[in-house]
């Protein structure tokens, strides 16, 4: 894996993956919440919108779309907390095709009204679409409690406000500001000629200017006693998450200790959680544990679908999972297990080049450098057992965890006093 840096900053990772018969070319823009403030706020997804509607040589939606349907490719984009980006993933014979529309479309926008206005009610009929989904409006209300009033904490869904106000200048100075090239990463997965791949780029981004405009927002401490939140609305299902927010993010080996502790709980069919709280308790047909990373926290996080009458018992029986594995180490078999399973999710994923391609850039996302398959397999097999220990009483405590759920009953409780209900019983 190479990297190279051209005179403008943009950088350009290079992985080849010999065996693959598709190329990832992927661009990766750190912007979005993270780095916007009160004027520019929310415009990200609807920028990610707007880039596939009108450029300079693909002049139409229609123009786009039947571009990439040329060549059979896969293409798509995605927004989130601290990063955008876009890819595309196909035969290799097209790679400086792609590079022509990707180029286009990110150099070349014009962010037409009429086509802004057009896009608003597309994003308004998503917008609620998410708000009918338990899952993501609880993620919301999880947000708000442990980053509340903060640039992080604005959600990537925007409000009806901004997306019927905002105009072809506002998209313009959004581009100007964070997709520069400074604050770029085009990543390709596949076995190329690094030469005239790095030649590719600069003649499709060579106008592209470097000017350091954004700022990145450190997140700040929020002091809010509320620990627990309840919401109320029509679902068959109740939907509760419990999560635990780790702060301190400067060691990069604790982030194998917390892979393989996720493993422990959940990840594998054998894992505590599956079986301890739906196989043997019968509390719910879903259950997942993951964790989600920004550059300087992690989250830690069990949701579960139970049943309306059953939501206290499903949230007593995730605590307990947690104290369990805080005071009792797991044995050295089960540990095993684990980093196994980790170990060969890690080996299978790279025999495709889009997982290839993510992998990288997120490790330069959250810690600015990378590291090679064979050294993450490596740091996951020397964790140990008191690794495990520790790491579990270190971020498994009573002041990291926070809980909310969903249900279709009135929460007119006293929600402090649930809380010390809930954590009593389970003795953290």
């Amino acid at each position: 894996m190479n990297i190279t840096t051209l005179e403008n900053w943009l950088r350009i990772i290079i992985n080849p993956v010999k065996w693959a018969k598709s190329v990832t070319n992927l661009i990766l823009a750190w912007a979005w919440s993270r780095y916007e403030n009160q004027e520019n706020r929310w415009i990200s997804h609807f920028l990610e919108h707007m880039f596939f509607k009108w450029a300079k040589k693909y002049q139409t939606p229609k123009a786009v779309a039947e571009a990439v349907d040329k060549f059979w490719g896969e293409f798509n984009a995605f927004t989130w907390k601290e990063y955008a980006w876009y890819y595309i993933k196909s035969a290799s014979r097209n790679l400086e095709d792609w590079m022509d529309i990707l180029s286009d479309m990110l150099l070349n926008s014009k962010f037409d009204i009429a086509e802004i206005n057009k896009e608003r009610w597309v994003i308004l009929e998503e917008m609620n679409m998410y708000l009918d989904m338990p899952k993501y409006q609880i993620a919301w209300e999880f947000e708000e409690l442990i980053i509340w009033n903060q640039p992080l904490w604005w959600d990537q869904l925007w409000t009806k406000e901004l997306i019927n106000w905002v105009q072809t200048e506002d998209f313009k100075k959004y581009c100007k500001d964070l997709y520069t090239p400074d604050n770029l990463i085009i990543i390709l997965s596949w076995d190329v000629d690094e030469e005239n791949w790095v030649k590719l780029v600069k003649k499709y981004f060579k106008n592209l200017s470097w000017k350091k405009a954004f700022t990145w927002w450190e997140l700040k401490k929020n002091d809010s006693w509320e620990k627990i939140r309840i919401i109320n609305k029509k679902t068959e299902q109740s939907h509760i998450v419990i999560w635990v927010k780790w702060t301190p993010w400067n060691d990069m080996e604790n982030f194998w200790k917390q892979r393989v502790l996720w493993t422990l709980l959940w990840w594998m069919m054998s894992s505590r959680m599956f079986q301890n709280v739906r196989e043997q308790k019968w509390l719910c047909y879903q259950i997942s544990t993951h964790t989600d990373d920004y550059t300087d926290f992690w989250i830690f996080s069990t949701s579960a679908w139970v049943t309306n009458e059953k939501v206290d018992l499903a949230i007593e029986s995730i605590l307990k999972e947690y104290k369990e594995i805080v005071q009792n180490v797991p044995d050295q078999e089960e540990l095993d297990k684990a980093k196994n399973y980790l170990i060969w999710k890690i080996l299978l994923s790279t025999e495709d080049s889009e997982n290839m391609a993510n992998m990288y850039w997120t490790q330069l996302l959250l810690k600015w450098k990378t590291t090679e398959v064979d050294e993450i397999c490596k740091k996951i097999e020397k964790v140990t057992l008191e690794d495990i220990s520790n790491h579990a009483k270190k971020i498994l405590k009573k002041e990291n965890i926070y809980i909310a759920w969903i249900w279709p009953f009135w929460d007119d409780w006293d929600k402090n006093k649930i809380w010390g209900e809930l954590i009593e019983k389970c003795d953290f």
